[in-house]
């Protein structure tokens, strides 16, 4: 079989590149994969194909992000290619912040199915569960009337494709009762790396409370800052704080803006952008995770991360965070997201408590184990096996 992977991947930092890489690493292993086509954004340096099988993967980068021309660079590489089937792995601005070039971008399994191809869509996240002005869409009013419609109509399209694949099964009820879908299974997020014998003591020197991701909408450090000032004003003074990742999209200038206001808060890092080469030393120094979000918009990969290096967690009981926790089974030390005493309070109640600090890291890491890589690229195989043979939406949902 012949698969095209549309997604970004490294040395690329738009969104879901990790996911990306990880997919891929994982389709090579399968033996009924013969070849996979990277349709991916134009980087500086060459693609890394650091994993075993490397030589199963043909490189094509072929789109930009914001590029006004992706509908038809893509399309026309998938049409040279000839692909058995295309997975898209989207998120709703996966290939631009622009409206019109995101929107474009989204348009492709549709056509594509329409041009007499397999599409498969890996839909991270949708619109139904976004809170746009958490999420730094819109500021509420008439802008979020419009990207409501907008989100609403591009789910429509998307759901043209052959199969839709979704990480959270509540997600699967909303497409299916709001938009009549029949084609829409839930294959779980899956865990990217999982450590053979992860270290659940405690690290000698400072503990690192560590914060992951992109930040400025809904993901705002301030809060984890004040709660370790908070816990060093009760005595724990060996706390080091770690800021890894970078500013989201739509709030540029954020971290820096934070360097400055606490420049005077001794043992604390800002790592800037994690390559994939250093995201497991970053884990496995951390002692606790943190989440400092206010809402959420898909199923977590840093979650996930988390279980895989077998940390426990402090997260707010909210959105698709509650969601992996019923679903999966993560475990954490939940806080109000408003409130920063709770958010002090949680963090303690781990580092004061070892053995319960432990608990939550192998509950996490057991919950990872459970639903690694490698099954959730079988069960996207499964899915592509099916459709080349022609079957229908009931058998591929009772495969899953």
């Amino acid at each position: 079989m012949k698969v095209a992977v549309v997604t970004a991947f490294p040395p690329s930092k738009v969104t879901l590149n990790e996911y990306g890489y990880h997919l891929v690493k994982n389709f090579v292993n399968k033996e009924d994969i013969e070849e996979v086509v990277l349709l991916t954004d134009k980087t500086k340096a060459p693609k890394q194909l650091d994993f075993e099988n490397s030589d199963k993967v043909k490189v094509r980068e072929c789109w930009s992000f914001n590029s006004y021309k992706i509908l038809f660079s893509i399309f026309r590489a998938v049409l040279s290619e000839k692909p058995d089937t295309v997975l898209f792995n989207l998120q709703f601005m996966k290939f631009g912040d622009k409206k019109v070039p995101a929107s474009l971008g989204l348009l492709l399994p549709m056509l594509l199915r329409l041009a007499g191809f397999k599409t498969v869509v890996l839909l991270h996240n949708i619109m139904e569960t976004v809170d746009l002005q958490e999420a730094g869409f819109s500021k509420g009013g008439v802008m979020q009337k419009i990207y409501t419609f907008i989100g609403s109509s591009l789910t429509r399209c998307i759901l043209k494709a052959n199969t839709v694949a979704v990480t959270i099964n509540k997600y699967v009820t909303i497409l299916n009762e709001k938009y009549k879908a029949d084609n829409v299974v839930l294959i779980p997020h899956g865990s990217f790396e999982t450590v053979n014998e992860p270290n659940f003591d405690t690290l000698e020197g400072s503990k690192k409370i560590m914060a992951f991701g992109k930040f400025g909408t809904y993901k705002k450090v301030e809060i984890m800052i004040e709660a370790a000032k908070i816990l060093r004003a009760q005595g724990m003074n060996n706390i080091e704080i770690v800021i890894a990742g970078t500013d989201s999209p739509n709030t540029p200038g954020y971290l820096d803006s934070v360097k400055e206001k606490y420049s005077d808060v001794e043992g604390l890092t800002f790592t800037g952008y994690v390559e994939e080469n250093d995201v497991a030393r970053i884990f496995t120094e951390s002692t606790v995770v943190v989440f400092p979000y206010t809402a959420t918009t898909g199923s977590s990969g840093v979650l996930h991360q988390a279980g895989s290096y077998g940390k426990a967690v402090v997260m707010p009981d909210l959105g698709d965070l509650a969601h992996l926790v019923r679903d999966e089974g993560y475990k954490g030390e939940f806080f109000s997201p408003d409130s920063t005493a709770s958010l002090a309070l949680a963090i303690g109640n781990l580092l004061k408590d070892d053995d319960y600090r432990q608990e939550i890291a192998m509950a996490n890491y057991n919950a990872a184990q459970a639903l690694s890589m490698d099954s959730i690229a079988g069960m996207y195989l499964q899915q592509f096996t099916a459709l080349q043979n022609g079957k229908t939406h009931d058998t591929l949902v009772s495969n899953v």
